[in-house]
């Protein structure tokens, strides 16, 4: 198995978003339309490259998955996502 090279600045937030605890899933994916980018300096990087994708709490996956749209369309080969923490549906439905 290879190894990686540890990435924390390819991918930025381009305006500021609000909680969103409160949001349902639609609610979450608009607040998050447009709000990530990639660094283009980083674009290289990107293209072609197998990414593991770092979420610390996974809910709706709005913001992972907004996360995997700029990464494919950057040219990623593949995007897996490891998350710490996943809230489960039945929670947010309670």
């Amino acid at each position: 198995m290879g190894h990686g090279t540890l990435a924390v600045d390819v991918l930025r937030r381009t305006k500021a978003t609000p909680a969103l605890g409160k949001l349902g899933k639609k609610a979450r994916a608009k607040v998050l339309a447009g709000a990530i980018e990639l660094d283009e300096k980083n674009k290289d990087r990107v293209a072609n490259a197998n990414i593991l994708l770092v979420d610390d709490v996974l809910t709706s996956g709005a913001t992972s998955s907004a996360c995997v749209n700029v990464l494919r369309k950057a040219g990623a080969n593949s995007v897996k996502i490891a998350c710490f923490t996943r809230v489960l549906d039945e929670a947010l439905n309670s």
